[in-house]
């Protein structure tokens, strides 16, 4: 299974249509994770033309991203692998054991909010932060993920620039 991890596109103001190099990864995904501040629905709409979509609410996101179906948080299993996502983890300082106790059961958490791409393990858990690929803030890249998960396992797990 092949998945597209994106986060933070904050749309109209830096996300006006999917950039080429961000549809350029999506094509053949399995599916698509949003971990937040999609900011309009209809980016998850332009999401969906490429696979399914799943998204949690960012801080950011309004009244249209909530009907869309985006929930605080979710807990799904990808090809037997246990995940979890939400849009803020919280600060750096204890966030691996803050997402273990608040997703005992999960081996991934993806997260966004920070627009900071991170992809660390610790004691069973990976946690994974796409960053954004629209708004890099002070990042040199804008960036995206992708993971690739079978047979419960994640197999590989990439944080790729798109600007």
């Amino acid at each position: 299974m092949r998945i597209a991890v994106l986060s933070d596109t904050h749309a109209p103001r830096f996300w006006k249509r999917c950039p080429p190099a961000v549809a350029r990864r999506l094509d053949g995904v399995d599916l698509i994770l949003h971990a937040g501040d999609v900011c309009h629905a209809g980016v998850l709409d332009e999401l969906s033309a490429f696979a399914p979509v799943r998204a949690v609410l960012g801080n950011n996101d309004g009244a249209d991203v909530a009907a869309w179906g985006a929930l605080p948080e979710l807990t799904f299993d990808l090809d037997g692998l246990p995940a979890a996502m939400v849009h803020d983890a919280g600060g750096r300082d204890g966030r691996l054991d803050r997402m273990r106790k608040r997703f005992p059961e999960a081996r991934l958490v993806v997260f966004g909010h920070s627009h900071i791409p991170l992809d660390v393990e610790g004691d069973g858990l990976r946690l994974f932060n796409p960053g954004s690929p629209t708004d890099k803030r002070r990042q040199p890249h804008g960036t995206m993920g992708l993971l690739d998960v079978a047979g419960g396992a994640l197999v590989a797990a990439r944080i790729v620039a798109v600007t």
